[in-house]
């Protein structure tokens, strides 16, 4: 697989990630601020870690080595849809278009990984 992108931002699912954190951080300033070291620090280094790996993934060299962090963004993906869960469970915030977007930005990161994979 030719990869067109010279950089991570040229990644669509690096800017889908990225946007999804941005959108994280916006919606947790509002939560109680006696979450600001639990549920808050939470979703966010959870949703940080998403584009994180992506963007060191994308800088490894071998497809195997990438596709590790792939899954380790994956994970982190799937930390934060259930955490944008918890917090609309619990009237923080109303949250069901940060998850569509989470599971957008999933089924995105699935796609390319598996491109990625299938190059070698």
């Amino acid at each position: 697989m030719s990869n067109p992108a010279k950089t991570f931002e040229d990644l669509i699912v690096w800017q889908k990630a990225h946007e999804l954190t941005l959108d994280v951080y916006r919606v947790t300033k509002d939560f109680p601020k006696e979450e600001m070291f639990g549920l808050t620090s939470q979703i966010r280094r959870a949703a940080v870690s998403v584009p994180s790996n992506i963007v060191e993934g994308f800088n490894r060299s071998g497809p195997a080595d990438k596709v590790k962090f792939y899954n380790y963004s994956e994970a982190s993906l799937e930390e934060v849809r259930y955490q944008l869960l918890l917090a609309q469970d619990l009237g923080y915030a109303v949250t069901e278009t940060i998850q569509e977007k989470a599971k957008e930005t999933k089924r995105i990161l699935k796609s390319y990984s598996k491109a990625v994979q299938s190059a070698t």
